[in-house]
């Protein structure tokens, strides 16, 4: 059996407040109603919202909290992400739970929304976990995706579905939906990206085949999108090409191009142009 049946949660949240109970509920109501439900996926910040103030240590009580759950109710489960306080600084940072209750992975946001999501440290490594007996599976967060690299280190090392949790308020979500389709296109991939509905998010989640083919995309309201993932398609898709057609990983791993960007002491002329990295001043 190479399929899995995966809830992702597009729910409506209040920021600034603790979450968890209503979250529970609605994993728990999930997994009632879709007894086959493997693993459930929460947006970014689901649990207290886009503050800071809430960060925790990881281990910590909101995050055993989350254990508890995913024991509970038997899936896989994401918590979209929490902030986590380390080492005088606070990260982003997605946790993934087993059903067993045991926590197989930690993501820090490696492309904090800068310069908007202030006093947010950035995380350096990439994270994939396997699901024995399926395949596996990489953590993105919300602008990381803007970065096609992000992605691409995930599949480098192995991941054939990309979990997303995002949190998007902005007029930019429509971009953000061609993305998550490029992504999916250019590395062979499922793309899972769920945001949240209002108050805190525009909703508009969407789950992308390994072709750049649209699942499912939600409108903005309360959402509950389950479908399954099929690991097998994916390493078919990757070996002969989706319908056949571009083999874009096997032409990216033969292809003796050295790019310069990627060089020791790389500089652009062109970037270091841009000035520095700071809100836009007023129009003029």
């Amino acid at each position: 059996m190479t399929v899995m049946s995966i809830a992702g949660l597009q729910l409506a949240l209040p920021a600034n407040q603790n979450n968890f109970d209503t979250i529970a509920r609605e994993v728990s109501s999930v997994k009632k109603r879709f007894p086959h439900v493997g693993m459930v996926v929460l947006s970014e910040l689901a649990t207290f919202g886009p503050a800071p103030r809430h960060a925790e240590p990881l281990p910590g009580d909101t995050e055993a909290r989350y254990a508890k759950l995913a024991a509970q109710t038997g899936v896989w489960l994401v918590n979209g992400s929490l902030f986590e306080r380390a080492e005088n600084r606070v990260y982003n940072t997605t946790s993934v739970m087993s059903p067993d209750g045991e926590v197989v992975a930690r993501y820090r946001k490696m492309f904090p929304f800068l310069p908007y999501e202030e006093g947010i440290s950035a995380g350096s490594e990439p994270c994939v976990f396997t699901i024995p007996g399926l395949g596996t599976i990489g953590l993105s967060i919300c602008y990381d995706m803007w970065f096609p690299e992000t992605v691409r280190a995930l599949c480098w090392q192995g991941a054939e579905v990309i979990i997303h949790p995002t949190l998007t308020n902005t007029i930019d979500r429509d971009v953000e939906l061609s993305i998550a389709r490029s992504n999916a296109a250019t590395n062979q991939c499922y793309m899972v990206d769920i945001n949240a509905a209002s108050p805190m998010g525009v909703g508009r989640s969407i789950i992308v085949g390994p072709g750049g083919e649209v699942i499912h995309q939600s409108t903005g309201e309360h959402d509950v999108i389950l479908f399954d993932v099929d690991f097998a398609l994916v390493r078919r898709v990757r070996e002969r090409g989706w319908q056949g057609l571009g083999q874009p990983l096997k032409s990216f791993r033969d292809h003796p191009v050295a790019y310069p960007q990627y060089q020791p002491d790389a500089r652009s002329k062109t970037l270091d142009g841009l000035g520095p990295l700071k809100k836009p001043d007023n129009l003029a």
